[in-house]
């Protein structure tokens, strides 16, 4: 058994849900052994203000809509918050990162990530202004 890791550095992206899948996969393809077929990669995001989900890759009113929910169930300018400091997006930014949470596990399948036909690794972005997000990506193979 052996472990392989590299830390990604993703884009600033927008406020929203963006697909981040092949920033991953070419990662694994630059970190893996050429021939590595199975594994377990994990995926840890370093942030409070972020998340990592997986989801439909097709369509993007998925993205578009799952924002919009995360929007309602968890809203900014909120009076009743005390988390304030950083700017009013930034509590419902940590709420929707504990919800959604900041890692996953994926199936290494013949060097690639074993998704579904309609999966993708998906990059939620909660602050109006963030930075670039910091990816470590550990695979076990």
């Amino acid at each position: 058994m052996a472990f392989y890791q590299t830390i990604v550095t993703l884009p600033v992206q927008t406020r929203g849900v963006h697909i981040i899948t092949s920033h991953i996969q070419q990662a694994l393809d630059q970190l893996l052994p050429q021939g590595t077929k199975a594994g377990l990669v994990n995926l840890f995001l370093q942030h409070t203000s972020a998340s990592l989900t997986i989801n439909e890759n097709a369509d993007p009113d998925v993205r578009l809509d799952t924002e919009d929910w995360l929007n309602q169930v968890a809203p900014a300018d909120q009076a009743h918050y005390r988390h304030t400091l950083e700017g009013s997006d930034d509590l419902p930014a940590h709420f929707k990162s504990m919800m959604l949470g900041v890692s996953l596990d994926i199936p290494l399948i013949n060097g690639r990530l074993g998704l579904g036909t309609w999966q993708g690794v998906y990059l939620c972005e909660h602050r109006n202004h963030a930075g670039n997000r910091r990816l470590i990506i550990t695979v076990n193979v």
